[in-house]
């Protein structure tokens, strides 16, 4: 038992892998990080949402990275998938308002699905080391689904559909949306189970640019 707990305390987490995602950036090139860590599906917003393995091809890294440090990490049940939220600082080091990173762990290694963010603050102070939020374990019946998070209405999700996108982890207990309208303002919602029901953990209002 003991030997298990060590096991699971060795598994790096989806804010390991934020910080180690920063790191690269500044070590071997801002778009060769964010090519190491990218999932073949993962999406960017250049502001309207495109494939990250079409924008980043052959992408040449920056004389200077952008900088970021999660702050949140909104986590499923089985610990595998996570929305990380910080803030960053542009090249210059002046804030350079807030990131939003999905995760997910594939075959023992972490990748991200989304990157996003916004010019605008953060909602609440950062702590001064980050906070993991995980979903609940409870609530259902053993073997029984848990139903995924309230999909977009047909009015949020009005613009065309390469422009909005979902996903969920494996276990159901975390899911997130996103619609960029088109005027490029963007829109993420995270989801967690609580026990008895979905309920929003994260909210991103990116206004057009």
């Amino acid at each position: 038992m003991i030997a298990a707990l060590l096991l699971v305390a060795a598994v790096p987490s989806a804010v390991d892998a934020e910080y180690a995602f920063a790191r690269d950036a500044q070590r071997i090139g801002q778009w060769s990080a964010f090519r190491k860590y990218a999932d073949r599906d993962a999406v960017m917003f250049t502001p309207q949402a495109i494939w990250a393995r079409d924008f980043l091809k052959d992408r040449k890294d920056p004389p200077r990275a952008i900088s970021w440090r999660p702050a949140h990490s909104f986590v499923s049940c089985d610990g595998r998938t996570a929305g990380n939220t910080g803030s960053g600082w542009r090249a210059d080091g002046k804030p350079g308002g807030y990131f939003t990173t999905v995760w997910q762990r594939i075959k023992g290694e972490w990748r991200w699905a989304y990157d996003g963010g916004g010019p605008l603050p953060g909602t609440a102070a950062a702590p001064a080391r980050p906070l993991a939020h995980v979903a609940s374990c409870t609530g259902r019946a053993p073997g029984a689904p848990i139903i995924p998070p309230p999909p977009l209405t047909p009015k949020q999700a009005r613009t065309d559909p390469d422009d909005n996108g979902r996903g969920q982890s494996a276990d159901r207990t975390l899911g997130w949306d996103w619609k960029v309208e088109k005027n490029g303002a963007r829109h993420l919602r995270v989801y967690q189970w609580n026990g008895a029901r979905y309920a929003q953990a994260l909210v991103n209002e990116v206004p057009a640019p």
